[in-house]
């Protein structure tokens, strides 16, 4: 198992591909990494009633892959860091919008 400190790497690489290869610039969520660092971010997004704005903005783009709630799902190294219920959570919301893993 990798622990937060390597999770917060994932979690801040994620906004780095966003704007690299998406276009998307998510100052809102680079500001969340700061104050909560990844996995507070991780589980604030997770366990929000509905999506956040730049989970629309990547939906958008194609890029669901980007997304916390993919990079949970696909990784299961960080599984241990969230509940089932947080795992799943993020699972359905992939599966709501119909997102199909790269394989990456």
């Amino acid at each position: 198992m990798k622990g937060p400190a390597d999770f917060e790497k994932a979690m801040h690489q994620i906004y780095v591909r966003a704007k690299k290869e998406a276009g998307y610039n998510a100052t809102i969520y680079l500001r969340m990494l700061h104050e909560r660092h990844g996995l507070g971010t991780a589980k604030a997004l997770i366990n929000a009633p509905k999506v956040s704005e730049g989970y629309t903005h990547l939906y958008e783009r194609g890029r669901l892959d980007l997304t916390v709630e993919a990079l949970i799902v696909e990784n299961s190294r960080w599984h241990p860091l969230f509940t089932d219920g947080e795992i799943e959570r993020a699972r359905k919301r992939l599966a709501d919008y119909e997102y199909v893993s790269r394989g990456g």
